[in-house]
């Protein structure tokens, strides 16, 4: 397992644990990121990675990326 934020650009991974709080848990389950999903990598810009999840392209700070293990 590692943390989404070193996944590196145009990569897939399948979600296997979410760590944080409680509060930050539930705030990137409802952005889509559920335990047992695909997410690709799309690029990171500016500090923030471009993620896609259930067809959707989402933005995250490294921080929360480094929260979300693939």
């Amino acid at each position: 397992m590692i943390p989404l934020s070193v996944l590196g650009d145009g990569n897939d991974g399948i979600i296997k644990k979410i760590g944080g709080k409680p509060e930050v848990r539930k705030h990137l389950e409802n952005l889509g990121f559920i335990v047992g999903d695909t997410v690709n990598v799309i690029t990171e810009q500016n500090g923030n990675i471009i993620v896609r999840v259930k067809e959707a392209r989402i933005a995250i700070s490294k921080e929360m990326a480094s929260k979300i293990y693939v």
